[in-house]
């Protein structure tokens, strides 16, 4: 496998230098194009949102214009000046949408003025309705024939006659100030007459305009039909605008949209259903849209950030109507294509670029294959060669049979094992003298320590001997004790470098716990009275596979360590349990001792079982590595760590059970 990676990297070597170069054009191209095409797209929108911004505003001061005009031509201002009783009401209009009166004597200001309505909408095109209300807030006079000739329902003029304007805001305003607007909204006066929400809900919404008439006499009102300004965004041209960036087969898919003046409220859309909707609602969640929106400039047309709306990613850019005070309503045009369209022509580059990529590619692995496998004969050899020097045979040779450079490293290996053989020999006796160096310098220091009191007492026994002191007999009994405490001592010392270089092999035996460790308890009692120790054992009915004496030694140690660690009045738990071994492994007893001592810092526990190193001024620190040994030959573990729950130390060792216990 190794060998095969290494042809496998010069292969990848070889054609990184010859297909990354291709490889890497490809994609700048794709990036530069595509970086462009988006760019090219962004001013496309822009100029688009613009016109359609204009074409909107120009449409709405058209409508506002026309009815300015018929506010002020005089019929309005006769129609307003005949009584009520002698006025135009339902039928007469009615009849007049279905007789036309030809004969002009008989026709009255309101008979005028209602036929000349009828060629206002007719004309307009835009106007649904066009009512005379006097100041009162009753209808004088209304059209009776809709934009295409055809009569009025006969429910819509009744409704519209019987109708009190005087509450409503646009009626109030335009009687103040002269002229009112009412933006996009669903016309109760209208109602369902002439909706047709089963098909599109375009022509269930209207806007309107209001100007007064006759010095304030009365107000003129054109409703206009929402379907006028959502055919402005309905224009074929937006389409074949963007015909060139995508296939011949696919119709382009910008699309043009109104938001209301609070730049959230959807009003006119390709999807009927959005109508009403809000951009910021749960059902669309496109916040990032109308922040845009609302942040833009006054009077310019700006970008939406990047958007996806159901899973296709977008683009698009916004302007704002005229404001009312400019006779406009404040509304945001909007103008989006889908990235696919953008990207298109980019994608199709980029797909011809990357299979040139990969015929060259193929053509390249492979002649490097070829070229690799002849090549990297010799590094194959020498990779076996020295897998065999790293597995210890320094007898590996490579059989050298040419002389260009992979001969002469065939030659610099072969001088290399050589060199390895020899020193390897020089090393292995150097380390052998140096760990006997250490080991003797260790002993040294630690025999010297005992015997330096040792001198000292047997001098001053010798002086009081020389000057026949009175005390002679304390001084002496004071330096036999003194003598031999040391040399009890120095026979520790010689024990824990026995059982360090191994000592004697162990001899396990079925131990119980609780007896076992008890025994210990006992033992340290009277020390753990002596400094107010409190020791608590919570031990099982558990036995153990150990030898009595090494396991009595580890046990030992680790309360000794216990009892040095804790100040005046410390407590000691001993706990045991049974804990699982891990797969395939016999189950293990855990004796634990938890202390409430200085406990562990990070650095201590790093090199707790490390030969010779101690945080005490005595011993030789050799205990815990001691321990730690005849743990590991007993298939056992020890362990010591920082307490969790409060300050001191838990220490513990893991025993194996018998094996007969195991098995049951």
């Amino acid at each position: 496998m190794k060998i095969r990676r290494i042809s496998t990297k010069l292969v990848l070597a070889v054609l990184a230098a010859v297909v990354l170069p291709f490889g890497g054009f490809a994609i700048y191209v794709d990036q530069y194009v595509s970086w462009r095409s988006l760019e090219a797209v962004k001013q496309a929108v822009l100029s688009l949102v613009t016109d359609l911004t204009r074409e909107i505003d120009e449409e709405l001061a058209n409508d506002r214009r026309l009815l300015e005009l018929w506010a002020a031509e005089p019929r309005a201002g006769k129609a307003l000046a005949l009584e009520p009783e002698g006025g135009w009401g339902v039928d007469e209009t009615l009849r007049l949408s279905q007789e036309r009166l030809k004969n002009r004597s008989n026709r009255s200001a309101r008979h005028e003025a209602t036929l000349a309505f009828d060629r206002y909408v007719a004309h307009a095109k835009s106007f649904e309705l066009i009512l005379l209300i006097d100041a009162e807030g009753r209808l004088v006079v209304s059209n009776s024939r809709s934009s295409d000739g055809e009569p009025l329902p006969e429910a819509l003029l009744r409704r519209a006659f019987e109708w009190d304007f005087s509450s409503e805001e646009w009626f109030v305003e335009s009687r103040r100030s002269g002229r009112a607007q009412i933006d996009q909204h669903l016309s109760a006066l209208v109602g369902s007459d002439l909706q047709k929400p089963e098909d599109d809900r375009t022509d269930a919404f209207h806007f309107g305009f209001a100007r007064a008439v006759g010095g304030g006499e009365g107000v003129l009102f054109g409703l206009v039909n929402w379907r006028s300004v959502h055919d402005l965004l309905q224009a074929p041209l937006m389409k074949e605008y963007f015909r060139g960036m995508v296939p011949e087969d696919v119709v382009p898919s910008p699309y043009a949209w109104i938001w209301g003046v609070d730049a959230d409220t959807i009003l006119a859309h390709h999807d009927p259903n959005l109508i009403g909707s809000r951009v910021s609602g749960e059902a669309i969640g496109l916040t990032s849209m109308v922040e845009d929106a609302r942040s833009g400039k006054p009077g310019e047309a700006g970008l939406f950030r990047e958007y996806e709306f159901k899973g296709v990613r977008k683009n698009a850019a916004f302007k704002r109507c005229r404001m009312p005070v400019d006779g406009g309503f404040g509304w945001y045009v909007g103008v989006g294509i889908n990235n696919d369209d953008i990207y298109a022509a980019t994608a199709e580059l980029t797909e011809v670029l990357y299979k040139g990529t990969a015929a060259v590619l193929l053509v390249g692995v492979l002649w490097m294959m070829v070229i690799a496998r002849r090549t990297t004969i010799p590094i194959h050899a020498l990779q076996e060669h020295t897998q065999r020097v790293a597995a210890g045979d320094l007898d590996a040779r490579i059989q050298v049979t040419s002389h260009d450079e992979l001969g002469e490293l065939g030659d610099a290996f072969n001088r290399m094992t050589h060199d390895l053989e020899e020193n390897r020999a020089a090393l292995i006796k150097a380390e052998k003298a140096a760990a006997w160096r250490e080991m003797a310098r260790q002993i040294a220091h630690d025999i010297k320590n005992p015997l330096t009191p040792i001198k000292l007492s047997l001098d001053l026994l010798r002086r009081a001997r020389l000057d026949e002191r009175a005390d002679f007999d304390a001084i002496l009994e004071r330096t036999m004790g003194l003598m031999d405490r040391q040399v009890l001592h120095l026979r520790e010392i010689a024990t824990d470098f026995y059982e360090f270089t191994g000592g004697r092999k162990p001899r396990p035996e079925a131990l119980d716990v609780a007896e076992f460790v008890g025994e210990l308890i006992v033992l340290h009692q009277a020390w753990a009275d002596s400094r107010g120790i409190e020791i608590e054992a919570r031990l099982g009915e558990e036995r153990v596979w150990a030898d009595p004496g090494k396991l009595r030694r580890v046990l030992t140690n680790l309360i000794s360590n216990a009892f040095q660690a804790m100040t005046e009045g410390g407590r000691l738990e001993i706990v045991s349990s049974l804990v699982s071994g891990g797969e395939g492994r016999p189950s293990l007893v855990r004796i634990e001792f938890i202390d409430s001592g200085t406990g562990l810092t990070p650095d201590v526990r790093e090199r707790l079982f490390e030969p010779y190193f101690t945080t005490r001024s005595e011993g030789t620190g050799l205990g815990l590595a001691i321990a730690k040994r005849v743990m590991e030959e007993m298939d056992g573990a020890i362990d010591l760590e920082p307490r969790e729950d409060a300050e001191g130390t838990r220490a513990w060792v893991e025993v194996p059970i018998p094996a007969v216990e195991e098995g049951a």
